[in-house]
């Protein structure tokens, strides 16, 4: 008489069965057992090899969520460094805008610093719908000054809009840097830094074509302005499609961080313990470079030596570069070596090395007048071969700035992976960075030579590439954790946002 078989033999068979890869229509009679074996078998075929994956959209992946603020980014600060980049936001006399922007500086140096810890608090919602209304109240500032010719609006927008860039930018880096998973976050940051500066490019290019036709104009029309405004308008209208950390699922079924809002009092000892932090210590020489070099750009390089509509044009191609840059280093700090640290270490030497090269270049440049003996304004139609050299400079100005905050992205990146201490890290940043923009708009306002501007600022980057390569060789780990991770794994059957979207090798 044949033997009935057991339910823990049912189990054994069906397992068998499943592994020899047999169609469900030779297994039928094994059991519903089988079938469940079966789908957890194809669930870990599919963890372990991700390039057999669905192409089903997910709102919730990492890539979505950076692709949108990108486009927030695009609209607000993007916009705001083509009206910044045109030098005296497009005034004849830049005293109103470095004023401004002082302020703005000023205001951003502490709410950068704050401003991770109240995302962490409000939420993306309202940190970044707040943040990104002050970009329009500050365009319309330099509208109202086109015609009054008061410069007080245009401070106490600079001051509102310090206080609204900090709490954007905190966002911003918290989502760009914990969203993805480790060995992704260079090219999300190249994404973002792509569609960011994509802003720049077509905000070079509404003053270029609206002014066209202005040869001889030394301010901007209000048609400028006005098409800002738009801009900015529809980025912070676009700032609510952005969801929070919780929601977010990464390709690997890791959330990016399991605590919905935290505490006021949490942030407060948090972000205090950022100034004793060794990590953000080391990282302050670059935070206080990466934005110190716009004002002499802006206004010692571009508004000094070109005319008004050869300015909008150099800002075409002065963002457009940087999308090169960001795109460039993106992929060698993800893909170059199989070891992070290493990746790490070439990215810095292969920035210091341009930098160099770069402002080798500049100071060439710089020797051919100062502020009592000013050049002639180059316009790209009329000047023939004089356009060329500043021309390229300027745009070798656009690439080397992504590459350098890029690279100092990606290193904040590497330290965590939790959005909670990423949003404090970036706000940390930014603050200092916006610190060292103020007293670089200060320094211009009070006519500082410009080639000891240019010093100063050769001299910053050069400072922090040797302490970003003590950062990255203490603290930047090659394990797949970051040494510093808060979040608590989901069920790892989240799809990916597109085919490719989620890691093909574990490279960490």
């Amino acid at each position: 008489m044949p033997r009935t078989l057991t339910h823990p033999e049912f189990q054994l068979i069906s397992l068998s069965l499943t592994q020899l890869n047999l169609s469900s229509s030779s297994i039928m009679g094994v059991g519903i057992v089988g079938d469940e074996l079966e789908s957890q078998s194809q669930q870990q075929q599919h963890h372990h090899h991700p390039n057999k994956q669905s192409t089903r959209f997910r709102y919730n992946s990492p890539l979505v969520q950076v692709a949108l603020i990108g486009l927030v980014c695009f609209c607000c600060p993007g916009m705001f460094n083509a009206l910044s980049g045109m030098g005296g936001g497009g005034q004849v006399d830049p005293k109103a805008a470095n004023n401004a922007n002082t302020a703005l500086y000023a205001a951003f140096s502490v709410s950068g610093i704050l401003g991770g810890g109240v995302y962490n608090v409000l939420g993306p919602h309202l940190t970044l719908l707040s943040g990104c209304s002050t970009y329009v109240l500050y365009a319309g500032s330099f509208l109202y000054y086109n015609h009054y010719h008061h410069q007080s609006f245009a401070i106490v927008a600079g001051a509102l809009l310090g206080i609204g860039a900090g709490l954007l930018w905190s966002g911003q880096g918290a989502i760009m840097t914990s969203y993805p998973t480790p060995s992704r976050k260079g090219i999300y940051i190249s994404l973002f830094w792509s569609i960011f500066n994509m802003g720049g490019v077509v905000g070079g290019l509404i003053p270029f074509i609206l002014n066209y036709h202005r040869q001889t104009a030394v301010s901007v029309n209000d048609g400028t302005y006005i098409a800002f405004m738009c801009f900015m308008s529809a980025g912070t209208l676009l700032s609510l499609a952005i969801l929070p950390p919780s929601k977010v699922i990464r390709d690997d079924g890791t959330k990016c961080t399991n605590i919905k809002y935290s505490k006021v009092s949490t942030e407060f000892v948090e972000i205090l313990k950022l100034f004793l932090n060794w990590k953000m210590l080391l990282m302050v020489p670059a935070a206080w470079a990466s934005n110190f070099f716009y004002t002499y750009q802006f206004n010692n390089v571009n508004a000094m030596m070109f005319n008004l509509r050869t300015r909008g044009l150099n800002n075409v191609f002065y963002w457009g570069a940087q999308m090169v840059g960001s795109v460039g280093i993106g992929y060698l700090l993800d893909f170059s070596f199989e070891s992070r640290r290493k990746r790490g270490f070439v990215g810095i030497v292969i920035v210091a090395l341009a930098a160099t090269g770069i402002w080798a270049g500049g100071l060439a440049n710089q020797l051919n007048y100062s502020f009592n003996d000013k050049p002639e304004k180059l316009d790209f139609k009329l000047s023939g071969k004089d356009f060329a050299g500043p021309f390229v400079l300027y745009f070798s100005f656009g690439l080397l700035d992504s590459m350098f905050q890029s690279l100092v992205y990606w290193v904040i990146g590497a330290l965590a992976d939790d959005s909670e201490i990423l949003s404090r890290y970036v706000g940390f940043y930014k603050g200092i960075q916006s610190a060292g923009a103020a007293v670089a708009w200060q320094v211009d306002a009070h006519h500082f030579s410009f080639l000891g501007q240019l010093l100063l600022n050769w001299g910053f980057t050069t400072l922090s590439y040797p302490l970003l390569l003590v950062l990255v060789a203490l603290a930047v780990k090659d394990s797949n954790k970051s040494e510093e991770v808060a979040t608590v794994e989901a069920s790892p059957t989240a799809p990916p946002a597109f085919v490719g979207d989620s890691d093909s090798k574990n490279k960490n």
